[in-house]
C-alpha cells in the first residue's frame, strides 16, 4: 500500500508475503537489508515494534523515508556498518543479494546479524542456466502476464543490476554450504527464497 492508499504490485512485493510468513511469533526487532524503496521495512513495521532498514543509495532512502515514520532508515553498507551481531530477530532483504560483492559473505554477515531463535529470510534474484530454470521461468512469464494485468506493474527506483552475477545454481550450493539447516526454494517469476533459524539458546 502507498502512502496515498493506493495499491501496488510488482515481483518483489508479490513475495513480501513469504517474508512475512517467516517472523517468529513474538518476534521485537527486524532489519531490512537493501531496503530499496522501504516498502519491506514498512510493511514489517505493522506487525514488528522495531524495524532498522539500511541501503547505501541516498536518493532511494529518501523516497523510503516516506513509507512509514515508524522505521528507522539508515544509510549504509551492510558488510560494514557497525550493526550489533545477533541483534535481530529478523533479517529479511528482498533483491538485494545479487548486488552484494561476496555472496558467501553476504550470506555469513546477514546470518550473524539473527538473534537465538530468530530468522534470516531472502528472496533473491538469480540468472538462469539450467533446463529447469527455464521451465519454471516459462510459468512464471505466464503468472506475471496475468498478475500485471490485474494488478498493474509498479516500477521501483531502486538501483539495479543486471544480469545477476550468479546462477541459481550457484546461490543454492553456496546457501548449503554457509547455512546447511536453510530451507532454500526456486520461484517462478525469476526469485527464489531462503529461510533460515537460529536455536535459540535453550537447544544449542
Amino acid at each position: 500500500m502507498a502512502p496515498d492508499g493506493s495499491t501496488r504490485w510488482n515481483h518483489n512485493i508479490h513475495y513480501h508475503r513469504l517474508i512475512e510468513t517467516a517472523v517468529p511469533p513474538g518476534a521485537r526487532t527486524a532489519l531490512d537489508v537493501g531496503t530499496g524503496n522501504g516498502l519491506l521495512a514498512a510493511d514489517l513495521s505493522r506487525t514488528i515494534p522495531q524495524v532498522t532498514a539500511i541501503d547505501i543509495d541516498t536518493a532511494v532512502l529518501r523516497s523510503a523515508r516516506l513509507e512509514s515514520d515508524a522505521v528507522e532508515w539508515i544509510r549504509g553498507d551492510v558488510l560494514t556498518h557497525p550493526l550489533a551481531s545477533r541483534s535481530f530477530d529478523v533479517v529479511a532483504s528482498v533483491a538485494t543479494l545479487h548486488h552484494l560483492p561476496d555472496l558467501t559473505g553476504a550470506l555469513h554477515r546477514c546470518a550473524d546479524l539473527v538473534a537465538p531463535g530468530g530468522v534470516l529470510a531472502i528472496v533473491g534474484i538469480a540468472r538462469t542456466s539450467r533446463p529447469r530454470d527455464v521451465l519454471l521461468h516459462l510459468g512464471g512469464q505466464v503468472q506475471h502476464r496475468y498478475l500485471s494485468w490485474r494488478h498493474g506493474f509498479w516500477e521501483h527506483t531502486a538501483p539495479m543490476v543486471w544480469p545477476p552475477p550468479h546462477t541459481y545454481a550457484e546461490v543454492e550450493q553456496a546457501v548449503h554450504a554457509e547455512l546447511p539447516s536453510a530451507r532454500w526454494r526456486q520461484l517462478p517469476m525469476w526469485r527464489y527464497l531462503i529461510v533460515w533459524r537460529r536455536p535459540d539458546r535453550l537447544s544449542r
